[in-house]
């Protein structure tokens, strides 16, 4: 979107006229919190006042109908957006007159931190339509904006102009509405969002929209919305059984049914499997940590607000319950660790380390847990507790290139593998803020370093990358990379992260070559970013139909009638011996209800077996992807299998 400033323009502007169309028909007085541009559109948080329609409120589908319509109406009255800007002291005056309390606050914002001027943008009409405008709005309304054009009238020129609407806002926008296409944009649904993103303050209401530009472009993308409903791991997992949630387990903590399970362990396998080709060492690490370890790696001070509170390990519960205090001497606090880091770093300080040790590589598939708001919590893809793929390297300053253009070369063989091509990845370099370099842990050299070796490996590499200045962890440059499903969506997965933190605060050091303690570069890395939330990404990718190396259930086998189930055992018995998923639906279903259910649980294989198959020493199978029927021995359909499994075909 940064790319299409046009886009983005429209998108800021519609924000604009959503509020002033709610102003205009359903509420003169309402209070505005922020409206920006987003990816797909634009949003606008508000607060209904008590001049509000009470009647067209009532539901959404009556404020979306009323504010959609006038919407189009403002775009269609080609109103210009003029940008002025106006001393702290008139910019408070205005929006008290406007009754915007909220900007009003920010403004006084602005103005503490140094700013004697602030944005204003105005939209303005041609002044012969005004009267028009009188009798189509809220008297309240137009009174309002009668007295801001006679206000604005001594800051800029408005000769034969009237004010519809005005904000305090940096913009940009367009220049006029003519530029938005009227047909291009439609209003998509409501939220709820805290005024400054602070859960302790006032809950406000939030309007989504959805802008592209051309007709063609808002149809293509509501036809992939339609299909993102129907991909919607949410739904397909309870669907095809692969995992659940419990309030008594607790929110957010993901349950793994045995096909899930089964998924999740054939993950694993892959993953353990392309780490010992790729000279990893394995490690194992608890799920609680001292309280003194995460003070010496800073997250008690700076990561705090993501961690859950220090459980004692001091008493037992029975003690606690019974009200008895702990000994200071026997007080021991640990907390759940919301990353692997620390521990990864205390094995590494186990033992002295010399520079022929270089480079190590240790990796651990480590559950993690992260406080999480319950309005937060969504399916696998925002969770409390979840399985971390995580890597450290450290090496030595000569390894550093190296060691990076390995992990991008594992990261995309890694896509590769489930069906992500090197195209569909967008790589993001997070470097730090060059006019505030005092932020970050570390040295000058240390930094210019790795965001040049950073940025050379994605050019040799030939990555789409884009670089973000000022994004970088205050630790360490980063790379971020962005897959996109077979709906264009793009998801976080793999991170590659320097740390020039931990190093310092846990004192790693090694011996170099001239016996002096030198400091190891540490490389934080993980390829799926979780398991959880991969595996919901490839749910919704796949539309739960995997391909037959993933499926949870690889083949399921159906006897015509129950007669024919010890053959279908034996088929089984054959297939389960190679490590098959494999099932025999001996249920009481009627036989066409057996297949219609395989079909439901889009299971990769339909194998059915009868009189005929029984003779011939065959399975007649049936293919999910391919809709094909075919007729194979027993041996060489299993062989097949076997094989197609090795392959990891897609």
């Amino acid at each position: 979107m940064k790319n299409n400033e046009n886009l983005f323009n429209q998108r800021h502007s519609l924000a604009h006229i959503m509020v002033q169309a709610i102003q205009r028909l359903i509420d003169p007085g309402l209070e505005l919190g922020v409206g920006p541009a987003i990816e797909n559109g634009f949003y606008h948080d508000f607060l209904w006042s008590k001049q509000a329609d009470q009647e067209l409120i009532k539901t959404e589908e009556s404020i979306v109908k009323t504010t959609f319509k006038e919407m189009q109406r403002i775009v269609k009255e080609n109103q210009n957006f003029l940008y002025i800007e106006l001393p702290g002291k008139e910019t408070k005056e205005l929006l008290k007159m406007l009754g915007q309390p909220y900007t009003l606050e920010l403004c006084d914002d602005l103005i503490k931190e140094g700013e004697t001027k602030l944005g204003i943008y105005i939209n303005t009409i041609n002044g012969q339509a005004a009267e028009k405008l009188l009798a189509h709005t809220k008297p309240d309304y137009f009174k309002k904006y009668q007295e801001a054009t006679n206000r604005l009238t001594k800051h800029t020129d408005l000769e034969g102009k009237f004010v519809t609407f005005v904000n305090m806002c940096k913009g940009p926008h367009v220049e006029s509405s003519k530029e938005i296409p009227v047909d291009a944009f439609v209003l998509d649904k409501f939220a709820g969002a805290y005024w400054k993103w602070d859960s302790n303050n006032i809950m406000m209401t939030r309007i989504y929209g959805v802008s592209f530009e051309t007709k063609e472009e808002l149809k293509n993308y509501q036809l992939m919305m339609e299909e993102a409903k129907k991909r919607d791991h949410r739904v397909l997992g309870k669907k095809l059984s692969l995992f659940s949630f419990s309030e008594n387990v607790g929110l957010g903590l993901p349950l793994w049914l045995p096909k899930w399970a089964g998924l999740f362990r054939t993950i694993e396998d892959f993953w353990n499997e392309a780490h010992r080709k790729n000279w990893y060492e394995f490690v194992r690490t608890p799920h609680i940590g001292n309280k003194k370890l995460w003070e010496i790696s800073g997250h008690w001070g700076f990561y705090s607000e993501s961690m859950y509170p220090p459980m004692e390990a001091g008493q037992t519960l029975e003690d606690q319950k019974a009200g008895k205090k702990v000994n200071e001497a026997d007080s021991e606090q640990y907390l759940l660790k919301p990353m692997n880091c620390p521990f990864h770093v205390e094995i590494y300080k186990a033992e002295p380390k010399s520079y022929r040790d270089f480079p190590l590589r240790r990796c651990e598939t480590g559950t993690v847990y992260r406080f999480e708001k319950k309005g937060q919590l969504g399916g696998l893809t925002r969770v409390r507790g979840f399985t971390q793929d995580d890597a450290h390297i450290m090496c030595r300053k000569d390894q550093v290139e190296d060691e990076l253009q390995r992990v991008v070369k594992f990261i995309l063989y890694i896509y590769e593998s489930f069906g992500f091509k090197k195209e569909d990845v967008k790589v993001y370099l997070s470097l730090r803020d060059p006019k505030n370099t005092k932020k970050y842990a570390g040295n000058d050299e240390g930094w210019e370093l790795t965001q040049n070796v950073l940025k050379k490996v994605a050019d040799d590499m030939k990555l789409d990358y884009t670089t973000e200045e000022g994004e970088a962890a205050f630790y360490g440059p980063k790379l971020d990379f962005k897959v996109k499903d077979c709906l264009g969506r793009e998801w976080q997965c793999s991170t590659l992260q320097f740390d020039f933190n931990l190093p310092e605060r846990f004192d790693m050091t090694y011996i170099n070559n001239k016996w002096e303690e030198e400091r190891p570069y540490m490389l934080h890395r993980a390829l799926f970013g979780s398991f959880e939330r991969f595996i919901g990404v490839l749910i919704e990718h796949y539309a739960g139909a995997f391909p037959f190396w993933l499926a949870p259930e690889q083949i399921r086998i159906v006897p015509v009638a129950d007669k024919f189930v010890d053959y279908a055992d034996n088929v089984y018995n054959k297939l389960k011996d190679k490590w098959i998923r494999v099932i025999v639906d001996d249920s009481a279903d009627s036989f066409s209800k057996k297949i219609r259910n395989a079909e439901l649980m889009k299971v990769p294989y339909i194998v059915i077996v009868g009189e005929k198959e029984e003779s011939d020493s065959t399975v007649s199978v049936r293919v999910y992807k391919t809709k094909e029927q075919l007729t194979m021995k027993v041996d060489e359909f299993v062989n097949e299998k076997v094989r197609e499994n090795e392959e990891r075909s897609l």
